[in-house]
């Protein structure tokens, strides 16, 4: 079975979306937020322990039955998405405690078709770094609520030994040691309080710090994504152009070329028989102008698939249509789109839709062949075009589907085909719309 599957390398860390705060303007020391963050690190010190006590009883049962007929193997596989469900969790929590407006977690697919997708998928998720990071988080945040409801008791233990002379409790000691006779019991009752109460307070501030330290990405680590992405981009761009370079250099050397060739020789055989046998200069000079006919029409596809005006005037629904209506097997054509996108998302998505259209023609011996575009919550231009083909698609060097993954890249996006033996071939396109 011949199978590919292509998506640009992704950066090992999301970069903070735009309008991201950065680490030093998030505000967490503002007294609703440190309520806020001292009520849910109390719940936490209630919550955490149950759920930690149930992620470790999976890790032992999957480790204890990984070669009982693989069911361990499930068993640990349902831990990375419970992992996965921890630290979304707790990404959400902090986000809407501080407004950090970070980027949500998403769960990791891999290109890879098949079982050996599932396993890649499974191990993408493992080794997530934004997972961990959320998941250290939520540890720590554990711990901190542990020691905040020890706090908490100990406020209350305070108030107790402050009231104790109202209502003449008699023998009260320190830790069940040192006798609290007198107004010792209340000062100390006091001081009880003070303290445990300024500790719990601190401990809500410290929740916001390292909660800043652990999920925002510094300043640095931003503009070095940032760097990363562009060169990626970049390098998408140049590749993107140099595979379009060498599609019009071949269809003008083996189409136009050649034709405009034959054209001349053409009239210059008519010019010699002009004289002696004008109707075979005729005959010569008809078929020269079908020639030219044909060679203007195939000079105009070519621009075409170099600048589709119609794109820039009318917009994709109106240019996939057209497409469409020239395509050489039957295209069923669904596109929503309430708003316009960049000209250049909007350009990825509808050469990539061109180039498998073209594919689907010539290479798979498809009958017919669907198109989707959405624009997605996100924000994000989708476009999926399948065929009823033999399939057996391969990624090449300075082949259409290449030529599709490096424009796509060089608009930050992202490309997924799908093209087992025997078929259905489909191609996922993925574009920031604002790109």
């Amino acid at each position: 079975m011949t199978t590919a599957s292509v998506l640009p390398p992704p950066p090992s860390t999301l970069p903070a979306p735009p309008g991201a705060v950065s680490r030093p303007g998030v505000r967490i020391s503002g007294p609703g937020r440190v309520a806020g963050a001292i009520a849910q690190l109390a719940a936490l010190g209630v919550v955490g322990p149950a759920v930690f006590g149930a992620l470790f009883g999976l890790f032992g049962a999957g480790v204890g039955l990984l070669f009982a007929l693989l069911i361990g193997a499930v068993l640990l596989a349902g831990l990375v998405y419970a992992l996965f469900g921890v630290a979304w969790f707790e990404q959400a929590r902090l986000d809407g405690l501080y407004g950090f407006d970070l980027p949500a977690l998403q769960v990791r697919r891999s290109p890879k078709p098949g079982f050996v997708g599932v396993l890649h998928t499974i191990w993408l998720q493992a080794i997530d770094p934004r997972q961990w990071r959320a998941v250290a988080s939520f540890t720590v945040s554990t711990v901190l609520g542990l020691v905040t409801l020890m706090l908490i008791g100990s406020v209350s233990w305070g108030l107790v030994l402050l009231v104790d002379p109202l209502f003449g409790w008699g023998d009260t000691r320190l830790f069940g040691l040192v006798a609290l006779d007198g107004v010792g019991a209340p000062l100390v009752g006091a001081l009880i309080v003070v303290v445990a109460t300024g500790a719990v307070i601190g401990l809500g501030l410290l929740q916001g710090v390292l909660a800043r330290a652990i999920l925002v990405p510094s300043r640095e680590a931003q503009l070095e994504e940032q760097a990363r992405t562009s060169d990626t981009r970049r390098a998408g761009a140049v590749r993107a152009a140099e595979v379009e370079r060498t599609r019009i250099e071949r269809d003008l050397h083996d189409g136009v070329q050649p034709r405009l060739v034959s054209i001349g020789m053409t009239l210059g055989l008519a010019q010699t028989k002009i004289d002696d046998d004008p109707e075979a200069a005729k005959a010569l000079v008809a078929e020269a102008h079908a020639s030219t006919k044909s060679a203007i029409t195939e000079l105009r596809q070519l621009a075409r698939g170099i600048h589709a005006s119609v794109l820039e005037d009318r917009g994709l629904d109106a240019a996939l249509s057209a497409l469409a209506s020239r395509s050489h097997i039957p295209v069923t054509l669904d596109v929503r789109l309430p708003r316009r996108c960049s000209r250049p998302a909007e350009a990825a998505v509808y050469f990539s839709i061109a180039e498998a259209l073209t594919n689907a023609a010539k290479h798979s011996r498809a009958g017919s062949c669907r198109v989707d575009v959405r624009v997605r919550d996100d924000g994000s231009l989708w476009a999926r075009v399948e065929d009823d083909g033999l399939g057996g698609a391969r990624v090449v060097p300075g082949g259409g589907l290449d030529g599709i993954v490096n424009r796509v890249t060089a608009a930050g996006g992202t490309v997924r085909i799908d093209s087992p033996q025997g078929g259905p071939t489909s191609v996922e396109v993925t574009v920031p719309c604002a790109s």
